[in-house]
């Protein structure tokens, strides 16, 4: 099939779009927090409406892309999030954020299901693994940016007179709630993108097997299958570890080393995510060097000691160690979902789907954490995501992949 260029530049676009969106949260829930009063459990609800939009989408949006086709699908999924950045900039509340957070991720999930297929027709089943790899670059570079354009907008808020955005910022957005101005950025975003995917010709989309909807039938039989279950938990901890640490890493700055949270905690979470970004380059050789398990186990037990230092060192390690959990936890998502791919004989697009669902743990750990810091302190709920990585190292031990990764082998 002819590459079409076009598209996999949208497909890259909305990979981008959808990072710039969904890693700001760490950057403003201590803004969030201070404009509504909240207790860090209230707090932790935000995050929570976004990513358990993930868990309710997953396996829905996988059969209305199948139904619909991707462009409609496209324009529902920037549609809905449209109308959640919308309802944020007009009018911010508690309760409204929520709604909006969990809209936006509807759109989010909904995209997360379309463009990876589009991204294998429309660049050519050749080039998949190379355009999935380079997509994933993007998403961070886009991860790396948001941070440092909220911080800038805060810090700048009244310095920059002469500056035309910054004032039509200032006219349009909440005076009482400054952070939102970065959702009236969102808004302009995803209004263009619904116009690009308007008058932009899509190409016919054929699933492959791994990439399509079981039967109810199927699901319910792989979710009574304990290895089913148990790699199910592993991406829950994996994202509620990425998240965790993402939305809760300025406010540990700030509370306990008292940075501000739009220098130093913008600067540390912008750099989390670069660095994650740096780490997938860097598997990409390392798998092929080692097995997918030896590295899990190596990386999760890396992981443990960077968060330990992160935790409980002074602040110059600090600053450090937690932007350095990007590069130590980089490599487990993608090892999670293959080893489990390639645990299954068959069902796989049935399997993805319920794995999908387990980004909920984005929902669930940052949650949990912020009850336990409300009873016993921020630094106390941290250690949930110690529970977190210990599951994910012992995939490492009991991981049976009917195929393994292959590596290169050196002859002498």
């Amino acid at each position: 099939m002819k590459r079409n260029y076009y598209m996999v530049c949208l497909v890259f676009m909305t990979f981008f779009v959808i990072s710039f969106i969904t890693n700001i949260l760490g950057a403003l829930i201590p803004d969030i927090q201070r404009s509504f009063r909240l207790s860090y459990s209230m707090v932790a609800f935000l995050p929570f409406s976004f990513f358990i939009a993930y868990g309710v989408m997953s396996i829905p949006a996988g059969v209305f892309v199948e139904r619909s086709g991707e462009r409609r699908s496209m324009l529902v999924s920037f549609g809905v999030a449209v109308a959640g950045a919308m309802l944020l900039c007009l009018f911010a509340g508690y309760g409204v954020s929520l709604a909006s957070l969990f809209l936006i991720g509807i759109g989010m999930a909904m995209l997360q299901v379309v463009i990876n297929p589009l991204l294998r027709t429309a660049g050519g089943e050749e080039h998949f693994a190379f355009n999935s790899v380079l997509a994933q670059l993007l998403f961070g570079l886009a991860s790396f940016i948001s941070p440092r354009i909220y911080a800038y907008i805060a810090l700048n808020w009244e310095a920059n007179a002469g500056n035309w955005s910054m004032v039509l910022l200032r006219k349009v957005t909440n005076p009482l709630y400054t952070w939102t101005a970065l959702y009236w950025i969102f808004l302009l975003v995803l209004l263009c993108m619904v116009v690009i995917v308007a008058v932009s010709r899509f190409p016919r989309v054929a699933l492959n097997e791994n990439e399509r909807s079981g039967t109810s039938a199927t699901y319910l039989g792989l979710i009574g299958t304990p290895l089913v279950r148990l790699y199910f938990f592993g991406i829950f901890c994996y994202v509620g570890t990425e998240q965790g640490i993402s939305d809760w890493m300025a406010e540990m700055l700030h509370r306990y080393h008292g940075l501000d949270t739009l220098k130093e905690g913008a600067s540390a979470l912008s750099w989390y995510w670069g660095l994650m970004t740096a780490g997938c380059a860097v598997n990409l050789l390392l798998l092929k060097l080692f097995d997918s398990r030896k590295l899990l186990v190596f990386f999760s037990v890396l992981s443990i000691l960077v968060l330990g230092v992160a935790l409980w060192g002074p602040v110059e390690y600090a600053l450090i160690a937690w932007p350095a959990m990007g590069f130590t936890i980089s490599i487990m998502y993608s090892v999670i979902f293959s080893l489990a791919l390639n645990s299954v004989p068959a069902n796989h697009g049935s399997f993805s789907g319920i794995l999908c669902t387990g980004i909920a743990g984005g929902a669930a750990v940052p949650l949990l954490i912020g009850w336990v810091a409300d009873h016993a302190g921020l630094q106390t709920g941290m250690c949930l995501v110690f529970v977190c990585l210990a599951y994910i190292l012992s995939i490492g031990f009991w991981a049976r992949p009917l195929i393994a990764n292959k590596t290169i082998q050196f002859t002498s």
